[in-house]
């Protein structure tokens, strides 16, 4: 019998699986794919899930892996240049984006140091439940063998197309409209900040990752997707072109070296979190547009929100246990709320005047640099921007 059996071994799962291992708790963490296996990302770790990694004492492993880290951000869109570093979270004003590789096989190791058990390439096809409907456990295959696990709690960290969320029938809370269709390869010899690329119908990010490689994702409005996906290496050279110039310089005369990898289905939703016995991590229960990239740390803010409630609660008392668990989902919904707002605003590729106004003011002055650079890593709220000094340029 488990405390806990976390379905998902990326960054929500393994990182709820080490710190309710750390917590004491016996946890059998569970993915289909094999460790350190890849998988389609943008990387970025935003300063509050950065702060994080270092509460988790995991920072160094990210810097001893060769992934650089990110001391300035450039925004470009219009007439506008906006270059600087966010004021940070905890003394930590430098992002982070370590290939998924590392970070997700950096996490399940911990949680295995930890004391979760680690099974990879296991496969989770239904849930146990008990005589009143309550989730009690999972059941799966494994090895080639079919298995069953019991647990007092079945977390699903398994991703936006979540089994568990389609074994438990958690309802969507909120949703919107794909708004963006993404592709993206890897660099070699490109020198590149935090670099962000904006203009109408187009989104250009680079950000420099292990292994000494740029990443470089193009973003286009998803109404575009059949025709972008019919050529889409001429698609994400022509839009890279548009909306990058100085960045598709550095990039002339060399070739990527990976495949171009992308997709047309990005989500934006709210499941509900949690139900008798069951709770929602990660993408599997929130997913917006990862133009914003708030995806990794937002996953590391849910996995030390929910064992926070959970604190004593994993004993022989259900109601106790769904009474955390409602705590965390009430959380969960106030603190991503915003920022899911934000993105989709991001994410429609429509810069409109008011923005543009605004960024002219910031662009003149370092300390609404770095305000604003807070408000893009999830920091601050629009509000801490209109400062006497912003309205002054106003």
């Amino acid at each position: 019998m488990y405390d806990a059996i976390v379905v998902g071994a990326r960054c929500a799962g393994a990182s709820t699986a080490l710190l309710l291992a750390r917590a004491g708790y016996r946890v059998l963490l569970a993915d289909k794919e094999a460790h350190g296996s890849d998988t389609l990302s943008t990387h970025l770790i935003h300063q509050p899930g950065v702060a994080a990694l270092a509460r988790w004492r995991l920072l160094d492993q990210v810097r001893a892996s060769g992934c650089p880290p990110l001391t300035r951000t450039i925004y470009e869109v219009a007439d506008i240049h906006i270059e600087g570093c966010a004021r940070g979270v905890e003394g930590h004003r430098a992002g982070f984006a370590p290939r998924r590789h590392v970070l997700d096989a950096l996490l399940v190791d911990a949680a295995v140091a930890a004391g979760a058990e680690f099974r990879d390439r296991c496969r989770v096809t239904g849930l146990l439940r008990d005589e009143a409907g309550r989730v009690v456990g999972v059941e799966g295959r494994h090895g080639g063998r079919i298995f069953t696990e019991r647990a007092r709690l079945v977390v699903g960290a398994d991703g936006m197309r979540s089994t568990v969320a389609r074994l438990v029938a958690a309802p969507y809370t909120m949703r919107d409209p794909r708004l963006t269709c993404a592709y993206y390869t890897y660099w070699k010899d490109v020198p590149a900040d935090l670099e962000l690329y904006e203009r109408p119908g187009g989104w250009v990010a680079a950000v420099p990752t292990n292994d000494d490689a740029t990443l470089v994702l193009a973003y286009f409005p998803q109404s575009r997707f059949e025709e972008v996906r019919t050529d889409a290496r001429l698609a994400y050279q022509e839009q890279i072109r548009a909306t990058a110039p100085a960045l598709n310089e550095r990039l002339r005369g060399k070739e990527p070296v990976e495949r171009l990898r992308g997709s047309g289905d990005q989500q934006n939703f709210f499941r509900q979190a949690t139900g008798r016995g069951w709770v929602l991590v990660g993408d599997a229960g929130h997913h917006k547009d990862s133009i914003t990239a708030r995806g990794i740390s937002d996953a590391f803010w849910q996995a030390e929100s929910l064992v926070r409630e959970l604190q004593g609660t994993l004993g022989d008392d259900p109601a106790q246990l769904d009474a955390a668990l409602a705590r965390f989902a009430e959380g969960r919904d106030k603190q991503l709320a915003p920022g899911y707002e934000a993105t989709l605003g991001v994410a429609r590729l429509e810069p409109h005047d008011q923005r543009l106004s605004l960024l002219r003011a910031v662009q003149s002055d370092p300390e609404l640099t770095s305000i604003y650079l807070d408000m893009v890593a999830g920091i601050a709220s629009a509000g801490a921007l209109y400062t006497p000094r912003l309205l002054a340029l106003l």
